[in-house]
């Protein structure tokens, strides 16, 4: 007995409909996480002005705290205390030792709030930290 078995070739097909699930979801991601990342450094805070004051580039992931006139730290979006921040960033800084945080005073601050918000990141082992001005 013979048996005939035809040889048909299939075209190679590409799978785009789960590729373009892919991309859109990452779309979605970066999108969604740029405008978190506006909104952070959109709080209603007049930071000091400086001739050397430049616009850097932002870095994935790196903390913003925010030292309103009346000495309130925000990160966020949500009021934190002294010791809540040196929490997170102690817990932030174990697992990402050069992790960047940028503290945004404003202009009004007093200099005790903005040293306490120093010395909290250096308690928490945060060595990477810079103080935000806005350009004259």
């Amino acid at each position: 007995m013979k048996f005939s078995v035809e040889q048909r070739s299939k075209a190679p097909t590409l799978a785009l409909t789960s590729m373009l699930d892919v991309i859109f979801l990452l779309l979605c991601f970066f999108v969604t996480a740029s405008v978190f990342s506006q909104w952070e450094s959109e709080i209603s805070i007049q930071l000091p002005s400086a001739k050397s004051s430049e616009e850097p580039d932002r870095l994935p992931g790196e903390i913003i705290a925010n030292i309103s006139k009346d000495g309130t730290v925000r990160v966020n979006g949500a009021d934190v205390s002294l010791v809540q921040l040196g929490d997170k960033l102690a817990k932030i800084a174990k697992f990402y030792p050069g992790q960047a945080v940028i503290i945004r005073a404003d202009k009004d601050t007093s200099y005790e709030s903005l040293v306490a918000v120093i010395d909290v990141c250096r308690g928490a082992g945060v060595w990477n930290f810079s103080l935000a001005t806005a350009n004259e």
